[in-house]
């Protein structure tokens, strides 16, 4: 029972009780296993069709804007009795104990539950309902289910109304810690540092289900030779929810934007990984860990972590499943530069001394005949080192780097192996095509210096490509003695450069004149 009703205006609490045994005789509602009231509204009716004379039509409305107006009329209820029932649940000893203590039982939040109430009556119901909350004399909450029902005969004057209060706290308790663990858990997701994804692989469990009836049985096989599988088992995943972790990473500003073009975050090298994951399912692996590839709304490439799972339970049909993705994106980028440094050159970019001696070992290992080899030195390096300072060297180094890297395409590398010293492998090419490759990077040094004012930059070169029998170090050999013939000439050619230069000029000096 919701309403808070004052102690009746008696005199005593016998002559209460009396009244109370005089208003209602009835031996099934003295039995009854629910708590039951008998009541007297009527002069709540009185109020109410004052209110409407005056002009009350909403009186929900009416009654939410002054709970006061709640109060009288709750002020204005009588109770005539009470059930053995109801004094055991609100814990009164007898009609007296429980009518004197009404003030402890209806309080609190159950002004607003009573509008509800009153609304019923006053839209011309002769029962209601509501879900309340009351007390024991000894203050333990009570969740109760009110349902209210005018007596026949009494629809004019509601001086007789019956009332239920069932006790429904076991109840309404589970109900709550149902609704906390619910929004706990909605939390953990909603909130997680990961990006979490609940998705319906069902259609997905259908194809393969498909090809497996169909006769398929070498599946990864299937899967080469008909591509569009993976692309048609992509497009049939079903997003239903994502956390707010996902719309941040891949730059989604809602769930619905994201359904509509997850073909921009499944696309290309996701399509790789994904064919792995299908083998997997095929397989019976519904838990799955590997590191793929999807893209941001904005086109950027995302390197993930990925922990897939069908829920359990929904193994019969995959109808949900939830994927972990994690952002490996800036390890994936240091591992990268860490290797691009363990194989290049930091200052010109070029490979390293250390991949060009893993590339001759390669290449000695696979045969790749003839192997063609250019031998490139910069000329005056040292003299620019002790003219205009290091960084005027580094420069020089830096221009000769990008001119390597625009003639020297695969197969065909080219290393810096020492300060001023560069290798260009040219496998499967003989020494014209060396030739070639040595013209077109005099051609693009001389538009570096067009591009670039101050020192010109210049090579020393010389090429050299494998005979029958000959171990690649020694093709090098010959094409470093060619690049010494040409360093010679560089600097006898030269009236305005210093004859004793050579001699400091790298590594190795050239021979003596």
């Amino acid at each position: 029972m919701t309403q808070q009703p004052r102690t009746p205006k008696r005199s005593t609490a016998q002559s209460i009780a009396s009244d109370a045994m005089q208003a209602f005789n009835d031996p099934f509602f003295e039995l009854s296993p629910v708590p039951l009231w008998l009541e007297d509204f009527s002069a709540i009716k009185l109020l109410l069709d004052d209110w409407r004379t005056k002009g009350v039509r909403n009186l929900r409305a009416f009654l939410a804007a002054d709970l006061e107006r709640v109060a009288q009329c709750t002020r204005l209820i009588r109770v005539l009795a009470a059930n053995r029932r109801t004094l055991d649940l609100f814990g009164a000893a007898d009609m007296n104990e429980l009518i004197g203590g009404l003030d402890r039982i209806f309080k609190g939040e159950m002004l607003e539950t009573h509008v509800g109430e009153l609304t019923q009556l006053f839209e011309g119901a002769l029962e209601f309902s509501s879900l309340a909350v009351n007390y024991t004399l000894a203050g333990k909450r009570l969740d109760v289910q009110l349902k209210a029902r005018i007596l026949p005969g009494h629809e004019d004057d509601w001086s007789r109304v019956l009332v239920s209060t069932e006790d429904v706290t076991d109840r309404e308790e589970a109900r709550r810690r149902f609704a906390d663990s619910e929004q706990y858990a909605r939390g953990l997701f909603e909130y997680s540092p990961v990006s979490l994804w609940v998705e319906d692989f069902s259609s997905v469990r259908h194809l393969i289900e498909g090809a497996r009836s169909n006769g398929v049985v070498d599946f990864p096989t299937f899967l080469d030779v008909h591509p569009e599988f993976v692309r048609r088992c992509m497009s049939e995943i079903r997003l239903l929810d994502v956390n707010r972790h996902t719309l941040a990473l891949f730059g989604a500003p809602d769930l619905e934007t994201l359904t509509l073009r997850l073909d921009s975050v499944f696309r290309d090298a996701m399509e790789n990984h994904f064919r792995e994951q299908l083998i997997d399912l095929w397989n019976g692996k519904l838990f799955q860990q590997r590191e793929v590839v999807n893209y941001t709304l904005g086109g950027e490439e995302l390197h993930l972590h990925m922990q897939f799972s069908v829920f359990p339970g929904r193994e019969a049909d995959w109808s949900q499943v939830q994927v972990a993705l994690t952002d490996i994106t800036a390890r994936k980028k240091a591992e990268a530069y860490l290797e691009f440094l363990g194989k290049h050159d930091v200052l010109t970019k070029l490979y390293n001394r250390s991949y060009y001696v893993d590339e001759i070992n390669r290449l000695e290992r696979r045969d790749l005949r003839p192997i063609t080899v250019i031998a490139a030195d910069l000329n005056a390096l040292k003299a620019v080192n002790d003219t205009l300072g290091h960084a005027a060297g580094d420069a020089l180094l830096r221009r000769a780097g990008e001119v390597l890297a625009e003639a020297v395409v695969r197969p065909n590398c080219a290393a810096r192996i020492g300060g001023d010293e560069f290798v260009v492998l040219m496998p499967g090419v003989g020494t014209e095509q060396g030739r070639e490759l040595i013209e077109t990077i005099e051609n693009l040094i001389e538009v570096n210096n067009q591009f670039y004012p101050g020192e010109r930059l210049s090579f020393a070169m010389g090429v050299a490509t494998s005979r029958a029998g000959e171990r690649l170090e020694e093709t090098v050999k010959r094409a470093d003695e060619a690049m010494y013939d040409a360093k010679r000439a560089y600097y006898e050619g030269d009236p305005l450069v210093d004859r004793r230069r050579p001699q400091q000029d790298g590594h190795r000096a050239p021979p003596a004149e």
